[in-house]
């Protein structure tokens, strides 16, 4: 169970995706993996096979001090698979290595066909450590227990996934929310919104029923005498108004 706040961004690298020749698979299984062991996503990024592109979104991820990234594509051995470059660049001052053990499954996996190319999958960033790959042996790798990179092969990646969560993130630290459905209009709360701090996780849906206006607002955080602090400010406005309100308490 981690014992701070992780961001978790995924990385999904595919022009194909993009120019609509194949559907994206990567978003919606990490997402539910995530939700599953109560964390959930950041952001998320569908980017084409650039290498510039690449680079500069893994160091804006990397200048998360809380992130966590999972990325989906291009650590295959054909002339446009360029992420195990370029995440030696961002991650390694590009220092990469053949892994030994990483060869020993692939040269397992394809024998003398592991020659001349399939062996550069093996060819990773220093100090990599190892994902299964349940598919062809062709491992994928992660850096500093927080930085994962998996083929764009969902029938690959997928396995991976939940292997790099079980082992290193298996659960979120809980946090406590608190919700409030209040018969007045989302406008009437604004000032009472900009009072909440950043760090909190806020959220206004407002419902219109015929000619009636409700909002419901949730705020939500690790610290409970916090959320209780700031969410006594809703109760306090519906109170002092004359407005209807009800609460529900949750823990997730």
């Amino acid at each position: 169970m981690s014992e701070k706040q992780v961001n978790f961004y995924s990385v999904i690298i595919g022009t194909e995706l993009l120019n609509g020749r194949r559907q994206d698979a990567h978003f919606s299984f990490f997402n539910s993996q995530l939700l599953q062991r109560g964390w959930e996503q950041k952001a998320s990024f569908v980017i084409a096979d650039d290498p510039k592109l690449m680079f500069d979104i893994f160091n804006f991820i990397k200048g998360d001090p809380n992130s966590v990234m999972f990325c989906f594509g291009g650590i295959g051995a054909t002339p446009d698979d360029y992420t195990r470059q370029t995440a030696a660049r961002a991650f390694t001052n590009y220092k990469m290595e053949f892994h030994e053990e990483a060869k020993t499954r692939i040269i397992k996996q394809f024998g003398s066909e592991a020659y001349p190319h399939r062996i550069n999958m093996a060819y990773l960033p220093i100090n990599a450590k190892l994902l299964t790959n349940v598919v062809n042996n062709v491992a994928g790798f992660y850096l500093e227990d927080r930085f994962f990179f998996t083929p764009g092969f969902p029938s690959m990646s997928q396995a991976m996934v939940v292997e790099a969560l079980d082992l290193l993130y298996p659960k979120s630290i809980e946090k406590y929310k608190r919700v409030l459905t209040a018969t007045v209009s989302e406008n009437d709360l604004i000032d009472t919104m900009k009072k909440m701090p950043e760090h909190l996780d806020f959220a206004s849906l407002p419902k219109i029923l015929g000619d009636s206006r409700k909002v419901v607002i949730s705020l939500a955080g690790y610290d409970k005498d916090e959320v209780d602090k700031y969410f006594q400010f809703f109760i306090d406005f519906c109170e002092k108004n004359g407005k209807e309100f009800v609460l529900k308490d949750i823990n997730f």
